[in-house]
């Protein structure tokens, strides 16, 4: 006898179905969109590669934006993961349950703020206080900072969830076989929260490469190669930003390849994000195996 599902599940499946499937397609047409509009200049020997960006005298260079967007997001992630997993153990295994759930609803609140204010905050304190120590202060090390600070939040949430799905599998049995709580946390709960932890970080990644107003008000909007971390840089979402207002023409199109590459970027960091969950789980649980003391 087959087995049937209820109604009501049969209806949520169709629906869940069908909202996947709409994102799924809104995402296809963005991408023929983007690569339609800015298909003049994105197959085409038009310098989109070279450094130099100069739109009245028809140099569309990418390359130093991309760069600077890219060291700004993986520096932001550098910043953030190390303190963010400290913190998601902390609240978690060893902050007392008060204080670790005052903990967490604080990460929730500084989750929800604006990226404006954060670009605020560090405009008006954070560059200042830098530009004492290397001038100008806009730099990619503002802007990796503040993009650090804003993905923190949610870093540390998600690493909290892997940590406690991970505790309520491991934990009782380490600790009935003698282990130490912080033997059993980082041989056997951090390996086994790895798949979802490395997604997380991805994610994150993802959201930096994407940002534009906090990174358009601290990082220098200047457009060049970053030769030092003090070096102000300009990257791809605050171009589009400050010029998408009044650029048309081979103008506008290099600002549509410049969406479309960071599209395409943030695509294939997300897939790499799930090849290597995948990987992970489908692997042993080595750090779960010896002694956990």
């Amino acid at each position: 006898m087959s087995y049937r599902r209820p109604s009501a599940d049969r209806l949520l499946y169709r629906a869940l179905a069908i909202s996947a499937g709409a994102v799924a397609a809104i995402l296809a047409l963005i991408l023929v969109y983007l690569t339609a509009a800015s298909a003049g200049l994105l197959f085409a020997d038009a310098g989109l590669w070279r450094l130099d960006w100069h739109p009245s005298l028809g140099a569309y260079g990418l390359l130093a934006m991309l760069v600077g967007s890219l060291a700004v997001s993986v520096l932001a992630v550098l910043f953030a993961v190390p303190p963010g997993l400290v913190l998601a153990v902390w609240g978690r295994f060893f902050a007392p349950p008060w204080l670790g759930g005052l903990y967490r609803g604080a990460m929730g609140l500084l989750a929800s703020i604006p990226s404006v204010v954060y670009g605020f905050w560090g405009l008006v304190a954070l560059v200042p206080w830098l530009n004492r120590w290397a001038p100008p202060g806009a730099s990619l090390l503002a802007g990796a900072l503040v993009l650090a600070l804003m993905i923190l939040p949610i870093l540390v949430l998600q690493a909290d969830l892997a940590l406690d799905e991970a505790r309520r599998r491991h934990l009782a049995a380490a600790m009935a076989l003698g282990a130490s709580v912080s033997g059993t946390v980082r041989r056997v709960l951090l390996p086994t929260a790895a798949p979802q932890l490395l997604p997380a970080v991805l994610l994150q990644l993802g959201r930096a490469l994407g940002e534009t107003m906090a990174v358009l008000m601290v990082a220098g909007n200047v457009v060049q190669l970053p030769e030092a971390i003090t070096t102000p840089i300009r990257t791809l979402t605050a171009n589009i930003a400050l010029e998408m207002a009044y650029a048309s023409g081979a103008h506008q199109t290099a600002l549509f390849a410049s969406g479309w590459l960071l599209l395409v970027l943030v695509t294939l960091i997300m897939l790499g994000a799930r090849a290597m969950a995948g990987r992970f789980a489908a692997g042993p649980a080595g750090g779960g195996k010896g002694d956990a003391h």
